[in-house]
């Protein structure tokens, strides 16, 4: 049996349907689901090379197929493909060579250049209001009291001459301060743990720390501390004193963040 209309409601014509009422909006559905977009086909190229590089399918020294050879293998344009090797090689994990003999091939990880992109990207985040220089300091003096108490169990007859000679390095006629001097003598402590992530992450640190201390506002005479300190820290890894050499790290760590937050109001600390 068919349904009887309310009162008032208009019945809808027979064999059809009722006409729409203007009064009635058409809302379109909303989505609540974020669509994700599709990577472009560059960095899917680049990252299964990437992947094979990782993976050692691909080892250093290995010559990529040639640009025209990589365009049929992925389905891509010639352009993509270029794209593709410049994104690897921003990652120094190719190197491109020219010549009859040249092309694009895989390159050996090399530290240092990824030791410097890190810095380089430390350098452009502290100038945003995401990272500023109180969270390099406070990440500096959590990771050096441990790398100068790994560096004093560890540490052989030739790294601690190499820490003595770092400490008692001569300052450069051009810079009084001997800043640099003194940033090397952290890095060869970084160095002295033998383990590579402690360079890896203290390095970029002191890179980014280096272009932002106010030189000209400290006192020779707290230049002449900073040695000082230097020394004793040599001498607490030099001992085995791994628990004298940290505590003696930290204690300068704290005097030198007074330099980057207020110069010229250091006093120093006694020295253990």
């Amino acid at each position: 049996m068919a349904p009887t209309p309310e009162p008032g409601a208009a019945a809808p014509p027979a064999g059809g349907s009722a006409p729409p009422d203007p009064a009635v909006r058409s809302v379109a559905p909303v989505a609540h689901l974020r669509v994700q977009r599709v990577r472009p086909a560059y960095r899917q190229v680049a990252d299964e090379l990437r992947s094979q590089i990782m993976r050692g399918i691909l080892e250093p020294g290995a010559r990529l197929p040639a640009e025209a050879e990589l365009t049929r293998m992925f389905g891509v344009s010639r352009s993509t493909v270029r794209e593709a090797l410049r994104a690897l090689a921003s990652q120094h994990l190719i190197e491109t060579r020219r010549g009859v003999q040249g092309g694009s091939f895989v390159s050996a990880p090399d530290p240092t250049k990824l030791v410097e992109d890190v810095g380089g990207a430390l350098g452009v985040l502290v100038a945003t209001p995401q990272l500023r220089i109180g969270d390099l300091l406070e990440a500096r003096l959590l990771l050096e009291p441990a790398a100068a108490r790994l560096a004093a169990q560890r540490a052989d007859d030739e790294t601690v001459e190499a820490l003595r000679a770092a400490a008692a390095a001569p300052r450069d006629p051009r810079d009084p301060s001997g800043f640099v001097p003194h940033l090397d003598f952290h890095t060869t402590i970084l160095m002295a743990t033998g383990n590579l992530m402690f360079t890896m992450m203290g390095q970029p640190v002191s890179d980014v720390l280096r272009t932002k201390l106010d030189r000209a506002a400290v006192a020779r005479e707290q230049w002449d501390e900073v040695d000082a300190c230097h020394t004793t820290i040599a001498e607490h890894i030099a001992r085995g004193e791994a628990e004298q050499a940290e505590e003696a790290m930290r204690s300068h760590l704290l005097d030198l963040r007074e330099l980057y937050e207020h110069p010229g109001t250091w006093r120093g600390r006694p020295r253990p």
